[in-house]
Parts: C-alpha cells; structure tokens; sequence
C-alpha cells in the first residue's frame, strides 16, 4: 500500500485484532498499567475504535466486554512475561502467529540479534504498515513481516522469509485458536511442533472450557464472540506432551491475582485449567 491509497478497513476475524489495540491503549493509560503499548491507540483510531467504541445494549453485555477487556489485559502480561524469559534464556527467534496488531516488535527491549516474524494474511499487515508508516515507528529487533493465510502452507512461507527451524523459536498464539476449528488447531500445532527446536517456548491462549456457551450464545452478528468456534481440550497438559511440549496451565483468575488485578466475582463453576498456556520443547 503507498501512502496514496485508501487504508483498508477492518473487517471479518482481523478486526478483532483493532478491538484488541484498543482495550491495550485503554490499559496504557492506566497509572497501574501492567504493560505500556505506545501504538495502540493509533491502531484503534485507525480502525475507527478511538476514543470511543458503541457502547454495549444491555447491562449483560457490558460485563461480557468488561471480562472480554480483563482477559486480553492479563494475557498480554502472560505472553510478555513469557517471551523476556525466552529472551533470557537464549531464544533469538519470536514467531508471531496471527500477529494482528501486536507491536512488541517495536515496544519490548529485545536482545541483539533477535529477529521477529509477524505471520498474518496481507489486509492487516497492509493496514498495520500503513499505521506504522504514520507513527514512524522504529522496531526494537529485527521485524519480517509473513503475509500468509494459517490455512497456507505458512511454515513454506515462513523459512522462505528466513526462520531456522534449527535454532529454538518462541511462538506466541495469542487469541487465535479460539477462531479455528477443532481439527485447525491440530494441524497448526503440528505445524509448530516440526518447526520447533528443544529449547523453543510456547505461549497459547485458549478458551477455556465453557466460555463459548456463556458468551457467544447471544453474541452479536459480527462480534468476537460470535466468531468463536473451541475451547481448550479437557487435558491441554496431554494434549501438548503428545507433541512434545512440557506446559504450564494457569487459569485467568490465577494470573489476574499474580498481577494484582484480581477477580472479585466468584466463578460460576469448577474452574478447571484453562486459557494461558507456557510451554517448553523437549
């Protein structure tokens, strides 16, 4: 895209990716903010949802929102956490799957030498290029950017842009499984696992179990929920050690309290282990 074409505007699943700048520049404003995220806010502009959003319809689904925000809050904590421990443990390779509008590649202290893939389809690279472009912001590592649909042979892509399956890789999965079907998230993970050294790292977030039932039953044409298709599987540690994953589980109540943000509303049923996901290759 030149500087003299129209933005593409957000639409279908990578609109969510603008939803989430959002509740991340909300979050940058707070005096506590658990991360600062200097470009969300003109990411959410960009895609209309700044400074303000429609509000909810009812009472039912303002909490729905304000859950929805705590949880993209608390997972993006997570997943920073996870990558500096990467980092300080050696890793040089950072895959973002489904990147959308993540800016770590320009707001994180990475070390010399890393390198950062953004693997997305080309309407948001293109419209987050553009916004880049307007902010004349300079990443912190090296950045490539992977223009490829997940559906897609995107591991072909993927070493074609300069990965090393040789070498551990950290790759991060944040709010993406949820949009997939069932027989999706095995294949991708599948895909991962035979690109992935001993040493790389993991960071996935899932639905846990239930939530599509308590939030995307009455979601509104078009909205996150509404799109939403699984759910973490009943033994996710299981799960991983068949690919040969070691992983940690913790549940968002778990790091909200971690984070001192906890959730004062007692949970509605049995949490079981659930939604953040760390792992390591063996």
């Amino acid at each position: 895209m030149t500087e003299g074409q129209e933005r593409v505007q957000p639409s279908g699943v990578w609109a969510t990716a603008v939803g989430v700048a959002r509740v991340r520049a909300l979050e940058t404003e707070r005096d506590n903010a658990l991360f600062r995220d200097p470009l969300a806010q003109a990411f959410a502009a960009a895609g209309g949802l700044w400074p303000s959003s429609p509000p909810p319809a009812d009472e039912a689904a303002r909490r729905r929102r304000l859950a929805v925000s705590l949880s993209i809050v608390i997972r993006t904590k997570f997943l920073d956490d996870l990558l500096e421990q990467a980092s300080a443990s050696g890793v040089r390779q950072v895959v973002l799957l489904g990147a959308g509008m993540d800016s770590r590649a320009f707001r994180m202290d990475w070390p010399e030498g890393t390198r950062l893939f953004e693997v997305d389809t080309a309407a948001p690279l293109d419209f987050k290029a553009s916004v880049l472009r307007q902010e004349r912001a300079v990443p912190c590592c090296e950045r490539i950017t992977v223009a490829v649909d997940l559906r897609e042979d995107w591991p072909g892509a993927l070493a074609a842009a300069g990965h090393d399956p040789a070498a551990p890789t950290v790759w991060i999965a944040e709010g993406l499984l949820i949009y997939l079907p069932e027989d999706a998230v095995e294949l991708l993970l599948s895909r991962i696992s035979a690109q992935s050294a001993a040493g790389s790292r993991l960071g996935l977030t899932l639905g846990s179990r239930g939530v599509i039932e308590r939030f995307a039953a009455d979601a509104a044409a078009g909205s996150a929920s509404s799109m939403w298709l699984s759910e973490m599987p009943d033994d996710p540690v299981g799960w991983l050690a068949g690919h040969g994953w070691e992983a940690d589980i913790k549940t968002l109540r778990e790091c909200a309290a971690a984070y001192d943000r906890p959730i004062s509303t007692p949970p509605r049923r049995e949490e079981r282990p659930g939604g953040l996901i760390a792992a390591v290759r063996r």
